[in-house]
């Protein structure tokens, strides 16, 4: 089963919690970090259970109160980041893109940095559906978020690629909003109207894991052209400037949390089981972190791709020159392509 319940009644919690933090001004020494589900975050988890950042702000003397929601969706995400109830947000390539752009000379929303290049595949349990274009009418694709998350804007790229750019949004109809633990249930278990899951590791493992009949449609490297970071973390331009110490013992941690988890994959996979509280195979788990088409790293990677094609399709209004407009002017972002 892809684990227990309490990863959705965090969801619930978190939007919640969300919705009841006080839109208070940027303060230094606080920062609260939304992230969604999957072992993309796991660089968050490590940070967290390890209290990396809390350990980072110390040394820069600045002590740091941290708070974790979880959240499911770009589209939670980015309302949360807007509003002022976080001040980091975690989501994928898609969601940033939409919100730097939505934002661009207001907010100045910019990528902090990538989580790491993890494949994300579309798997289905339909075994008439051996591609993209043997999706009828009678298949749902869940997904995070339509139209926003990276998953459906992956989508629509191969879509255009298979069908042309004026017919990019040809399966959107068939796209709907779930989280990836229950649309992974759907997808194991069979007999919903759920056939197709375009999820993230560790969902689409545990769905062709569990189930014989499951299969990759797509895979996301192939249609971006190779390991790309697909969920990244982002914030505004107003709490990196008023709170430039608590901003470097973030990124400070993330690093150091990177480095823990390429030096240590066993001990991170016990703390993605512990700070998950799920019950995935612990084998599995390892297999995704040891895979050599995962990397954990700051540095983003082959993300332009997806936003030339969102500004050609008309999904966000300017055209960044290159990745770096869209993320800060940090060291570890300065070859992000």
């Amino acid at each position: 089963m892809p684990g227990s319940r309490l990863p959705r009644l965090a969801a619930i919690a978190g939007l919640a919690l969300a919705a009841a933090l006080p839109l208070a001004a940027h303060a230094e020494g606080r920062i609260r970090i939304a992230q969604q589900f999957g072992v993309v975050y796991l660089l968050l988890n490590v940070a967290q259970e390890q209290k990396l950042i809390e350990k980072a702000g110390e040394k820069l003397g600045q002590p740091v109160q941290v708070e974790f929601v979880r959240l499911s969706g770009g589209s939670a995400v980015n309302d949360a980041l807007l509003s002022g109830q976080i001040d980091i947000a975690g989501a994928g390539v898609g969601p940033l893109l939409t919100i730097w752009d939505r934002t661009k000379d207001r907010q100045n929303v910019k990528g902090v940095a990538s989580l790491g290049n993890f494949p994300y595949y579309l798997v289905t349990n339909n075994p008439a559906v051996k591609t993209i274009a043997d999706f009828t009418d009678k298949d749902r694709i869940a997904l995070p978020a339509v139209g926003v998350s990276v998953q459906s804007r992956v989508l629509q790229l191969a879509s255009a690629q298979r069908w042309g750019a004026d017919q990019f949004n040809r399966l959107d109809k068939l796209q709907v909003a779930v989280p990836h633990p229950d649309a992974t249930a759907a997808i194991i278990k069979g007999g919903t109207e759920i056939t197709g899951h375009f999820g993230n590791p560790p969902f689409q493992n545990q769905s062709l894991a569990a189930n014989p009949n499951a299969r990759i449609v797509l895979n996301s490297y192939d249609v971006l052209g190779g390991p790309s970071s697909a969920t990244v973390l982002y914030a505004t331009e107003k709490f990196r400037t008023e709170s430039p110490k608590t901003y470097r013992a973030f990124t400070e941690a993330l690093g150091e949390a990177a480095r823990f988890i390429q030096a240590n994959p066993e001990a991170a996979a016990d703390i993605y089981l512990r700070v998950n509280q799920g019950q995935l195979d612990r084998n599995l788990l390892l297999s995704i972190i040891k895979s050599p088409e995962v990397q954990f790293k700051l540095a983003p990677q082959n993300t332009y791709k997806l936003a030339e094609f969102m500004h050609q399709v008309g999904a966000i209004k300017n055209k960044p020159a290159s990745a770096r407009e869209y993320f800060f002017d940090d060291p570890h972002n300065a070859a992000a392509n």
